[in-house]
């Protein structure tokens, strides 16, 4: 089953709508609570707007039944007592008003009371004559229905109070919800996005690593990338450009191993001859034939180095060669390569200052051998002369570290990154007699990774710094 869509596009978009989910749900909430708490509080507005309207009206209406009810009592005026009915009528509609507002108990209690009251008040009004009428229950009657009425009136405050806590305590609850969902959907975008960070960066980074071994000599790994279909096939591209550099790659090694051998043998009977002819085993020469013969033997050894460096390369790449590992003292190693390059050394007043540890450990000691006698030779081919050649040997926790310095004009800043590769040669001119086939370095380079380390160019404030770093594996009955 496929864990990824078929564009990268999509892959991409999907992620950023994925990774924008949680802050669009907290966004949709918090604007519906916001809005339930606008229509909360404008119904709370309305309320105590009406509570304090009606209450008001419900007093003065009262106040006038009062005095109507008193004018009545005296007068005996019968369109008095239709002025009160309508008065009354206007009573009842403002009491129905305030019975669907939200009171509480107590006013709702007095606010029955006054109805009560107004209607018991009303039946004597409207049935019994006013020469037979009563005047004194009809006085305390309406006098006790204004008292309530202003009752109500001033406890319409609590009610508007009420509302103003319950908005408060809504405004607050709408506050917290939205602070948690915010603080929820925050971290929850972030691992989404990173999460889909990390996604969609996958198939990339092994297009980057992908494409990093291909411009090294480890042609091996098949390239696998895993991702959209768009990326896949990338990959798929890659794969087919590793196979084919690793064919050219081994027909490469083939040609050079052929050539090399085939040069060998006639090389050697060149460089014989030029030999024997300045020796004058075949009679003497002239200055000419002596600058001749020096000229063919300069060149035969040059030649002669070329294909010894062509079939150290040859064998530094065969994937077919085996470790021959053993028991190896590094500072006996090094001091033998010492030895055999003191003559041409001294030759040149160059000074070797070597500070060895007594390191041992299981290694190829031919491999080990050839990075040294590289870093070496390059050492003395590009120091000056009377210069000094430094060589420390030390072991660096689970290492071994080799260090090679000289005093010559270093490596330039743009061949820094290329110095390794094969048949490259820097810009520095060598103070050597034999120039050099761009194969030293890369052959270092390759059987220290047969060795399981590696070989680093370092900065230095003179010549060049070379620390060859490989795996300490302790010799069984060493110190």
């Amino acid at each position: 089953m496929r864990r990824y869509p078929r564009s990268y596009f999509t892959l991409a978009l999907a992620g950023i709508a994925l990774a924008a989910l949680p802050l669009a749900v907290a966004l949709g909430s918090a604007a519906y609570s916001l809005q339930r708490l606008a229509g909360q509080s404008r119904d709370a507005l309305y309320q105590t707007a009406l509570a304090a309207r009606a209450s008001r009206q419900l007093a003065e209406q009262a106040t006038g039944m009062e005095r109507l009810a008193r004018q009545y009592l005296v007068l005996g005026d019968a369109a008095l007592l239709e002025s009160y009915e309508k008065l009354r009528a206007a009573f009842r509609a403002t009491t129905s008003e305030l019975a669907l507002l939200p009171l509480d108990e107590l006013q709702v209690l007095q606010l029955n009371r006054a109805v009560e009251r107004e209607q018991a008040l009303w039946e004597p009004l409207r049935k019994t004559p006013h020469a037979r009428l009563d005047a004194a229950p009809v006085i305390d009657g309406v006098v006790e229905l204004a008292d309530l009425a202003k009752i109500i009136s001033d406890q319409s405050g609590l009610l508007i109070d009420r509302e103003v806590e319950s908005l408060n305590a809504r405004a607050g609850s709408t506050q917290r919800l939205m602070g948690g969902l915010l603080a929820a959907a925050l971290p929850l975008a972030v691992v989404l996005a990173l999460a889909f960070a990390w996604l969609t960066a996958r198939p990339v980074r092994e297009l980057d690593a992908a494409i990093h071994r291909l411009g090294t000599p480890d042609l091996g790994a098949p390239v696998r990338v895993e991702g959209p279909r768009d990326i896949e096939a990338l990959g798929e591209r890659l794969e087919w450009l590793r196979r084919r550099l690793a064919e050219l790659e081994e027909q490469k090694a083939k040609f050079l191993a052929h050539v090399s051998h085939e040069l060998k043998t006639p090389l050697a009977a060149m460089r014989e001859g030029a030999e024997l002819l300045a020796d004058g085993s075949s009679g003497s020469l002239n200055d000419a034939q002596h600058d001749i013969t020096g000229i063919l033997r300069a060149n035969s050894l040059r030649l002669e180095k070329l294909v010894a460096d062509l079939l150290s390369y040859h064998r530094a790449i065969d994937p077919r060669a085996e470790l021959r590992l053993e028991a190896v003292d590094v500072a006996e190693v090094i001091r033998g390569v010492l030895d055999a390059h003191r003559l041409r050394a001294e030759a040149r007043g160059l000074v070797f200052d070597a500070h060895l540890a007594p390191v041992s450990t299981l290694a190829d000691e031919e491999k080990l051998r050839t990075v040294v006698d590289n870093l070496v030779s390059n050492a003395v081919n590009f120091s000056p002369d009377r210069g000094k050649i430094s060589l420390t040997l030390a072991a660096r926790g689970n290492n071994v570290a080799v260090d090679v310095s000289d005093s010559g004009s270093g490596v330039a800043p743009e061949d820094r990154e290329r110095i390794f590769d094969w048949f490259f040669q820097g810009r520095a001119n060598s103070a050597g007699r034999v120039k050099g086939s761009g194969l030293g370095l890369a052959i270092a380079r390759e059987c220290c990774l047969a060795l399981g380390g590696g070989i680093e160019l370092l900065d230095s404030a003179s010549g060049a710094h070379f620390r060859v770093l490989l795996p300490l594996h302790p010799v069984r009955g060493s110190a």
